[in-house]
């Protein structure tokens, strides 16, 4: 089957497998091209690992330090008519990838909140690898059953108090206008703090240790962001922003359970990129524009595999924490003489000048890319196998 993209709102409903492949070894490349990162974990088990962050720390890991690595999501694969998520197709090339370097790769496609996806991840560990010396947790979902209870808990970005307005960009169409976003109602923060707080979090780590799978001096990382004060409203002071509050909350548990073994958690606050989930937060994407067109300019723009390769070739070893205890990735991004052209031209913005002032072709570039189209060297024109399987999974 030929595969064109098809854009509905902030998703993509189509992707490309051999597009996908190429994303995969362009990562690839940048790693290797840092050469051989020392001092970083052997045995890493990623939840959350076929797009953005979790997969970039895939394969950081694997092709950095010659990790074995295993993998969490959920996505869909594909059928005779209908293509799978990038995801898939992602996780599918790093396999191949993965074999073709003599790296041990597995993946697991379900429910990652489930006891059962724990229990199978569990009994994989004790076959193939004794224990796991790091822990990445990379998930992004809007809705959570819970394991124990079975209730069912959905997230939603809104602010807390009083609605929202500012400026906001239609990717579709250009055109910058004004986003209302009305407050969180009745348990709007509760359901939000369930889903992407850091409960799961800390429930694989209590499996993990119950079963004795988790190695001396493993660490453990969740990823985060912070941002400038105009998001905060939608980010950091909203019903997200809760819940990465209780991320950190966790982080500090986490530290005291790990502590015997001489482990560590942290939370590791990252850049504002492109990925599926922040294209699909208000604001967001007219703010992450602009900040493309400074950083760029400044030669510090960074994509999710150059952060996750700062993350195990600088940080692991040398973490740098900020006052409360946090990594901060998004450094380059808050340094002053990045943020005040930024929000001089926040200021500025408007549907006529938005090209001049905002990398809007890098934005939507990045979020073709997200799934496999618009890459150099693809043959788009192509017959594509939609159907093919992720070689662990079959």
């Amino acid at each position: 089957m030929i595969v064109a993209p098809k854009i509905r709102g902030f998703i993509c409903t189509t992707a490309h497998p051999d597009g996908c492949a190429k994303h995969v070894a362009e990562q690839i490349a940048v790693v290797k091209n840092g050469g051989p990162i020392s001092g970083g974990p052997k045995k890493v088990l990623v939840i959350g690992s076929s797009t953005g962050y979790g997969l970039s720390s895939r394969i950081a890991a694997a092709f950095g330090n010659g990790a074995a690595t295993l993998g969490v999501f959920f996505e869909k694969p594909g059928d005779a008519e209908k293509s799978a998520t990038a995801g898939w197709y992602n996780s599918a090339a790093f396999e191949k990838e993965a074999a073709a370097a003599g790296l041990y790769a597995r993946s697991f496609n379900g429910d990652a909140f489930s006891d059962e996806m724990k229990a199978e991840v569990i009994a994989a560990i004790k076959a193939d690898l004794g224990q796991v010396d790091c822990v990445i947790y990379s998930l992004a979902s809007p809705r959570r059953t819970h394991p124990k209870t079975g209730g069912v808990f959905r997230s939603v970005l809104k602010p807390i108090g009083q609605s929202y307005t500012n400026k906001n960009l239609n990717t579709n169409t250009g055109v910058v206008d004004e986003v209302t976003i009305q407050p969180a109602e009745d348990d709007d923060v509760a359901q939000t703090v369930a889903v992407m707080g850091g409960e799961d979090w800390e429930m694989w780590l209590d499996a993990l240790l119950a079963e004795n799978l988790i190695a001396p001096g493993t660490q453990t990382f969740a990823y985060s962001y912070i941002g400038p004060e105009l998001t905060w409203p939608i980010y950091k002071n909203g019903t997200i922003g809760k819940a990465k509050e209780d991320l950190e909350r966790v982080q500090r548990v986490l530290d005291t359970k790990l502590a015997p073994l001489g482990g560590k958690a942290w939370v590791s606050v990252n850049k504002a990129l492109v990925t599926q989930a922040s294209s699909a937060i208000p604001v967001v994407p007219l703010y992450i524009s602009l900040l493309y067109k400074v950083m760029k300019a400044d030669g510090t723009h960074e994509d999710c595999i150059e952060q996750m390769d700062r993350l195990f070739r600088e940080r692991y070893t040398d973490p740098q924490p900020d006052e409360v205890g946090r990594i901060r990735l998004d450094d380059w991004e808050m340094e002053a003489r990045i943020q005040q052209p930024v929000i001089a031209n926040w200021h500025k913005v408007t549907t006529e000048n938005l090209l001049q002032l905002a990398d809007i072709e890098g934005y939507q570039s990045s979020f073709l890319r997200l799934f496999g189209f618009g890459l150099e060297g693809v043959d788009y024109d192509s017959d594509q196998d939609i159907a093919m399987k992720v070689p662990s999974i079959g």
